[in-house]
């Protein structure tokens, strides 16, 4: 697994080789005619990349293209096993190195990233379909909790009190839990992967990563350079797979942890049946975010907030604005302005330096998304920008869906409902500043919102007022920065802990107070009462 210089990665893929790589298009062309030259990914355990044995495989499409670009393995319990039974094995020594020398691996591993940088983000255009610009955008994310977690020394500082009564000191640790799994989605096939292993690692446990097998080569990458950049054999281990490997891991007993993020129905699944193996559960679920537009609101900035967070990376993430709360007088022009736009955007090819919006990641989920959209008709709401049937010239098999714009939404409809998860924004009309907040507080998910204004008053009593996790002003997707947390509210977390920033050391360690004092303190005789500091 040791990882090549560009050039020599570059040869690689030109070779075809196994492991991971991205084809350029013509090559990705010749692949769809010719299915031998459909490449066979790898597990990474015990730090080599080992193929798959269970004898089933998923297709990995390359979206824009609408070919298959490679099959990955579907491990079984057996493979699950095989890479706990390594982490397991890794965990004694790894657990015992000083948190200093853990921080060297993660500093390394950051330098690496920094040199891959832009080979990551177009593994991820490759195989989900996003423009290249959101893919490294993407890559500078999951970095940045990299550069957090090299902060560990001073993160597992804790606390001491000296003398608290009848010579006791007493402090507390914060210690490793031993083996942990994430099971991650396909549309931050790096970044959320990144929200976890390096926390985890970095605190002294070892890691099975179970990635979304629709996009799962950059986390064999991942493991590639976690492996060049010192880390010990054993300790960071990729597994794919579909729900038998999900089950596998979350009844497996050297287990725990599980760190998971992706639909609510899965995250209540996951949640109800890791805790039920007593596991430690962190369990990011679902959204529908709304961004409501006060009248007062700078109309130029919402709408352009609006159509990059409606519509980057095609809809596809758990922060995007699916609801426009617009208020009062403000709707007729909210939604006159957004409508060209809509029209407007340009939609290609990830790798197309123009492109605004790519693919969606498979053709059952494009199929899915437009499901939606006619329910919509169906339902009543105005359908006032269509993104059915459109066609991307060169490009007429991608699994593409232009922006679609819905106005005369009401909250009985699926299309409010449900988390659609693609390009469609709905506008819903509100009379006033109560009648928004009510109206996302009622919503069952939870995890993020903004609001447009200029008026500081409403700001405030917005954020006070808002049961949502992550709230912005003026801020349209609000996810914090590395050294904060991630987390929703209601629907949309199932746990206790937020994801990365101090939220993540809590989660991946355990909490022991010690109080400690010496025989020559200690007075003779039996004691019967409760002991109070004297």
């Amino acid at each position: 697994m040791q990882s090549d210089s560009k050039r020599e990665y570059a040869a690689r893929r030109h070779q075809g080789a196994t492991s991971i790589d991205s084809f350029d298009e013509e090559n990705m062309s010749e692949t769809d005619q010719n299915p031998s030259r459909v490449r066979e990914l790898t597990h990474a355990i015990n730090g080599r990349l080992v193929k798959g044995t269970s004898e089933r495989f998923g297709d990995v499409f390359n979206p824009a293209l609408g070919s298959v670009a490679a099959r990955v393995p579907l491990a079984s319990a057996a493979e699950v096993d095989a890479a706990v039974a390594a982490a397991k094995a890794a965990f004694p020594a790894w657990s015992e190195t000083a948190p200093l020398k853990r921080a060297r691996v993660m500093f390394k591993f950051k330098e690496l990233l920094d040199r891959h940088h832009d080979e990551l983000a177009e593994l991820i255009t490759r195989e989900h379909g996003k423009v290249f610009s959101d893919a490294k955008g993407e890559v500078t994310r999951g970095m940045e909790v990299v550069e957090f977690a090299c902060g560990i020394p001073n993160l597992l500082k804790t606390d001491f009190t000296d003398q608290i009564g009848g010579g006791i000191d007493n402090w507390n640790l914060r210690q490793p839990l031993g083996v942990v799994a994430g099971i991650t989605p396909f549309n931050f096939p790096m970044m959320v992967p990144c929200w976890m292993f390096p926390m985890a690692i970095a605190c002294g446990n070892t890691f099975v990563l179970k990635p979304s097998e629709r996009d799962p080569s950059a986390s064999i990458r991942l493991a590639e350079l976690m492996k060049e950049a010192g880390l010990p054999d054993g300790v960071f281990n990729v597994v794919h797979g579909d729900k038998v490997a999900v089950d596998a891991l979350l009844a497996h007993p050297d287990i725990s942890a599980v760190s998971f993020v992706g639909s609510t129905p899965i995250a209540e699944y996951i949640h109800a049946e890791g805790t039920k193996h007593g596991k430690r559960v962190q369990a990011l679920g679902g959204a529908k975010n709304h961004l409501v537009v006060m009248p007062d609101a700078d109309l130029d900035q919402a709408v352009d907030a609006l159509i990059g967070a409606a519509y980057g990376s095609a809809g596809e993430r758990c922060m995007a604005i699916s609801v426009a709360v617009a208020v009062g007088h403000i709707a007729d022009e909210l939604v006159e302005r957004l409508t060209p736009r809509v029209k407007m955007l340009k939609i290609a090819n990830g790798m197309d330096p123009t492109a605004e919006m790519g693919p969606l990641v498979t053709a059952a989920h494009r199929t899915k998304v437009s499901g939606y959209v006619d329910a919509g008709v169906k339902e009543g709401a105005t359908l006032v920008v269509d993104g059915r049937h459109h066609e991307v010239a060169g490009h007429e098999k991608g699994f593409f869906l232009a922006g679609t714009l819905f106005d005369n939404v009401k909250t009985d409809m699926s299309i409010y409902r449900d988390e659609i998860f693609g390009p469609v924004l709905c506008v819903v009309r509100v009379p006033d500043f109560a009648s928004a907040v009510e109206l996302i507080n009622r919503n069952e998910y939870a995890n993020g919102v903004s609001c447009f204004t200029s008026d500081g008053g409403i700001a405030r009593a917005f954020s006070r007022q808002i049961q949502i996790g992550m709230v912005g002003i003026n801020v349209p997707i609000p996810v914090p920065m590395a050294w904060h947390s991630f987390g929703g509210w209601k629907r949309s977390l199932f746990g206790d802990h937020n994801a990365y920033g101090e939220e993540g050391v809590r989660f991946y360690t355990r909490y022991k107070s010690i109080m400690q004092r010496w025989p020559d303190s200690i007075a003779k005789g039996a004691e019967f009462t409760m002991p109070v500091a004297k």
